[in-house]
């Protein structure tokens, strides 16, 4: 088996791949990446059982069609010094041995059988076709990511549920403390369907998805899905569970509404929870006509902090206190210069939003509420 291929493509198409490989893996052939030459293309394939992903990229084949494993990290290494020449590989798979060429010099090292790598899975015969524009796929994932638990105790929720409508897809995520709906209706499904994909692949798909990438097909099953775009195919395994009812948590009747600048509560929240308690990083917020006041305390320290910022306030005398960590994130999340706050009393959650929504799209982020001991 012999190709020549470039070294900086060969090394941004095994950056790419990585994202799937684990430092550590039950299996030690999945330390490896799979390199298999198919006529003018070599396709590169990473794992982790879970989550199979393969990059595409044209080569000049100046051999046989073959395959072969070869350790991940020591290939990302070498290319790495040599990615500004062209390059020249010749292997041997019987013996193992790769004899990497480039002008000057060489390299010479030893890869695995790919017999013994695990074969990609795919969908059963009864999978669903779907083809989503990919900025669809990019807003969702880009607003309701940061909001996943990383807490396995709870598997439904380290991942990012899609439920599809037949007018619309809805994105959502979700830790118990905040969540995300966000619903898009430029795309229509025509079918309903759901899905939760898991927050590894769920961030490999929203970093490779670039600007020239117009959509993005699914194929889907009832257990995994595999997403195609470009030079990618990124396979994956659904979260296993039933996701939660998420719109049953979204309060329907607030009847206070704050108007904010978002940056200037950004920038107040970050001051004043500098002084918030390390165990519980509360924040209290009163609102009361055109002010609303931020307060912080931490009694171990005798520390505390308050500030107050306009804003355009329509409602009762309020006060309700928020974790600021979880606010600073949702603040940092939403679009806009101005947001929207929707509150209904302090044991209920607060709602989250831009002044303005985008056409054909419904944003709404919701944060829980803390007791506050005056």
């Amino acid at each position: 088996m012999k190709f020549n291929v470039h070294g900086k493509t060969l090394q941004q198409q095994l950056a790419a791949v990585s994202k799937v490989v684990n430092a550590k893996n039950a299996l030690s052939i999945l330390d490896n990446f799979l390199l298999e030459v198919k006529e003018d293309s070599l396709l590169i394939t990473g794992s982790d059982q879970e989550t199979v992903m393969t990059a595409r990229m044209e080569i000049t084949n100046q051999g046989l069609d073959g395959k072969i494993a070869i350790n991940a990290k020591r290939l990302m290494e070498v290319v790495k010094e040599v990615s500004n020449f062209p390059l020249t590989f010749e292997i041997e798979e019987n013996t193992g041995v790769v004899d990497l060429l480039f002008p000057g010099g060489h390299f010479s090292f030893m890869g695995v059988d790919a017999a013994e790598y695990p074969q990609s899975f795919e969908t059963d015969d009864l999978s669903i076709e779907m083809t989503i524009p990919a900025e669809v796929i990019q807003s969702g994932l880009d607003y309701t990511l940061f909001a996943i638990s990383s807490e396995t105790i709870r598997p439904m929720m380290t991942g990012v549920f899609w439920d599809f409508h037949e007018d619309d897809i809805t994105f959502v995520g979700s830790d118990t403390h905040k969540l995300v709906r966000y619903i898009n209706s430029s795309y229509r499904p025509g079918r309903n369907t759901s899905f939760i994909l898991p927050g590894k692949p769920a961030g490999i798909l929203r970093s490779l998805i670039g600007k020239d990438t117009e959509f993005v097909k699914i194929r889907k099953d009832d257990k995994s899905a595999i997403f195609s775009f470009g030079d990618f195919r990124l396979g994956c395994r659904f979260v296993k569970g039933n996701y939660p009812n998420y719109n049953r948590v979204i309060p329907q009747d607030n009847p206070n509404e704050l108007t904010v600048d978002r940056q200037v509560l950004l920038a107040a929240m970050r001051r004043v929870s500098l002084f918030a308690s390390k165990a519980s990083s509360l924040v209290k917020m009163s609102m009361d006509d055109n002010f609303v006041t931020l307060q912080a305390q931490d009694l171990d320290y005798s520390t505390k902090a308050d500030e107050r910022i306009g804003c355009s306030y329509e409602g009762n005398r309020l006060s309700i206190g928020f974790n600021s960590v979880y606010m600073l994130e949702v603040l940092n999340n939403l679009p806009g210069e101005q947001i929207i706050v929707k509150l209904s009393d302090p044991g209920r959650p607060g709602l989250f939003m831009p002044f303005e929504q985008k056409e054909n799209e419904n944003l709404v982020m919701l944060q829980m509420p803390m007791q506050v001991i005056e």
